[in-house]
């Protein structure tokens, strides 16, 4: 019982996140769900959770979902799933990782120290950031980030950016939980871990909902790019 209680409070504070931002769920959930039970376990409560998170907030942002912005997205991570896939095998994972997490603790620096103008990049653009996105997450399990820059570096309302990050991550999110439960990954267990923490994860992404209501575009963004430099951090550190 304790497990169960414990799981719904690391999700109630993952909603708050996700709410806020439009991802981080997973970042912050998985390796605190691992202290109190097995990884693979951890991975499928997670993906499920995460799935209604993104649902519920997508619902909640359906007027802001434009599927122009989100298309190229998910387009471009198709191959880039594969292209990953194939570089697992011949890269090691742990040079990456280190090659992001530089990457993220300086866009985020740079971002944070500084007030940079929107550059608008153009679709093609867009397709690049899903093509990496879906080949980080394919090799590192750790694909959000160039699809959350991408969106930053326009000059989209924050409704706008989280909207267009929710719609992605949460079509992606079904394709994965997809292929978890064909391949017998999601099972009771997670599902009743699921079931009981539901209410924990409903109420954090609402709170976080909340806030970002309250909160203007540059504040949005400076929260934003703190989470990235903390998953850089973390990405160095292991």
């Amino acid at each position: 019982m304790t497990t169960f209680f414990l799981a719904g409070l690391i999700f109630l504070v993952a909603g708050v996140v996700q709410g806020l931002t439009g991802f981080g769920a997973g970042l912050l959930a998985i390796p605190l769900l691992c202290l109190i039970m097995d990884v693979k376990l951890a991975v499928s409560v997670c993906i499920v959770s995460t799935l209604a998170i993104s649902t519920t907030m997508a619902y909640d942002l359906r007027h802001y979902l434009d599927y122009r912005k989100i298309l190229p997205l998910l387009l471009g991570s198709l191959p880039g799933s594969v292209v990953g896939t194939l570089l697992l095998k011949g890269v090691d994972p742990l040079l990456i990782k280190t090659l992001l997490g530089l990457l993220l603790i300086g866009v985020s620096g740079f971002n944070l120290a500084f007030k940079p103008r929107p550059v608008n990049p153009k679709v093609g653009w867009g397709y690049a950031a899903g093509f990496l996105s879906g080949a980080i997450n394919a090799t590192v399990a750790a694909g959000g980030p160039p699809a959350i820059i991408y969106t930053t570096l326009h000059d989209w309302k924050k409704e706008e950016i989280k909207a267009t990050l929710t719609g992605f991550f949460m079509l992606n999110g079904y394709f994965t939980a997809s292929v978890h439960a064909g391949n017998g990954m999601i099972g009771k267990d997670a599902l009743g871990y699921f079931a009981v923490t539901l209410p924990f994860v409903l109420a954090g992404t609402a709170l976080g909902s909340r806030i970002t209501g309250r909160i203007n575009r540059r504040l949005y963004l400076q929260i934003v790019y703190g989470l990235l430099a903390a998953l850089g951090v973390l990405m160095l550190v292991g």
